[in-house]
């Protein structure tokens, strides 16, 4: 069954730290890219970050930039997400997303973890 499962979302101070884990089952990344996306009530879903598969690259959304560090454990079959000096306004669900680069292309789609950050 191909899953993947979010984790490490939560209540964290501003400036405070989380690392949000994405863990695939039933398939690997090979061939996949892994975004991280966020969506708050209201708002537009966001890709704050994604990882390339392969010889390795990041891109990071400028809201993030410096403070977000995307990563992957291909042993584990697992990406994290790395929040650092956290802000309210990164407060949303985090979803996690694999973009098949193959032919025929498909996604799948974690089921989310909420990051609130408040005092």
């Amino acid at each position: 069954q191909v899953q993947l499962v979010e984790s490490g979302g939560g209540l964290v101070q501003p400036g405070g730290s989380l690392r949000l884990s994405c863990a695939a089952s039933g398939f690997t990344f090979n061939n996949y890219v892994i975004k991280w996306y966020r969506q708050a009530p209201g708002k537009e879903r966001e890709m704050v970050a994604r990882i390339s598969s392969g010889i390795v690259s990041t891109q990071y959304a400028d809201s993030v930039k410096g403070r977000f560090t995307i990563s992957k454990d291909n042993a584990k079959n697992t990406v994290y997400l790395q929040m650092d000096n956290l802000k309210p306004e990164d407060t949303s669900a985090y979803y996690c997303n694999a973009h098949f680069l193959g032919y025929p292309t498909h996604d799948y789609w974690g089921q989310g973890t909420q990051v609130t950050v408040s005092s």
